[in-house]
């Protein structure tokens, strides 16, 4: 049976991420396969990579930091994440990342990004994770409209992954997983409003008419996943695990104190569902070898 882990992006409430899959790490379960936008594909590597608790090192640690999350940064790249620190100075010399172990894992990996000239959410593998690239795929899946620039990549330009496909279970599904593990940022009565300020996109981003129209009916695409999700939990081919209520931190929060907190409710909650659904889950034939 092939289980997949559906991740959802969202700032730094990313971090409630990073403590369900810690959790996983904790009962030494590892999934098959392993699919996450925006924040998720970064929260997700630590995971292939078997690299319990670098999830929350990053998110939380360097939070104070300007080069991290700034109006700085944002004056000198133009990104309010300092991408070259997130993607080079991190993992390359404060909290390494384990590259041999994640391309060794038995757990698959996919980024999605969104190409703002197609309107097409691209998929990727491991070979995102290229630090002699500074993994530049990554960078582009965490690009957010308006406060980071467009990544170009061969010649296409990219941003968020989560614009494309906010929460990609249909793509784990595709890829033939039986069932997933969602972890979602929100809260389940979350519905998702529709973006305001059409005139402005409509200037900024004038020369990319696929993107705007993403971001426009972005909320549509949004709701109705949620409901083919709640498909899929009848069915009992998915399994959610989201915040009971909604996490009180935006995605620029640079408090550790909330932070903290945030991963700490990811890891109860996660140890939750697993003790919940470890009997569909095929826990003998996942642990980590």
């Amino acid at each position: 049976m092939k289980i997949g882990l559906v991740l959802e992006g969202g700032g730094m409430r990313g971090v409630y991420t990073a403590g369900v899959l810690d959790s996983l790490i904790n009962k030494n379960y590892c999934a098959d396969y392993l699919i996450g936008v925006s924040a998720g594909c970064t929260n997700g590597a630590s995971y292939v990579s078997w690299q319990k608790e670098r999830g929350m090192r990053t998110n939380i640690n360097y939070i104070d930091d300007k080069r991290y999350l700034s109006l700085w940064s944002y004056l000198k790249t133009g990104s309010l994440f300092g991408m070259d620190f997130l993607f080079y100075d991190i993992p390359e010399k404060l909290d390494p990342f384990d590259y041999e172990s994640c391309f060794n894992s038995k757990c698959d990996y996919r980024v999605g990004i969104t190409n703002i000239e197609t309107g097409e959410e691209e998929y990727y593998g491991k070979e995102a994770l290229k630090k002699e690239e500074r993994n530049i795929i990554l960078r582009a899946s965490t690009s957010l409209p308006i406060v980071s620039p467009i990544v170009t990549i061969k010649g296409k330009k990219y941003l968020d992954g989560g614009i494309g496909d906010p929460i990609p279970i249909k793509r784990a599904f595709e890829e033939g997983c039986d069932k997933v593990i969602v972890v979602l940022t929100r809260d389940r009565n979350y519905k998702k409003s529709a973006t305001k300020g059409r005139w402005f996109f409509d200037i900024l981003y004038r020369k990319y008419p696929k993107l705007i129209e993403l971001i426009f009916n972005r909320h549509e695409r949004y709701n109705s996943i949620l409901e083919y999700i709640r498909e899929m939990e009848k069915e009992g081919k998915a399994f959610v695990v989201a915040p009971e209520k909604p996490i009180e931190i935006d995605k620029f929060e640079k408090s550790k104190e909330k932070l903290f907190e945030v991963y700490k409710l990811g890891l109860a909650d996660g140890t939750k569902v697993f003790e919940k659904y470890k009997e569909f889950l095929d826990v003998e034939g996942h642990q980590k070898i």
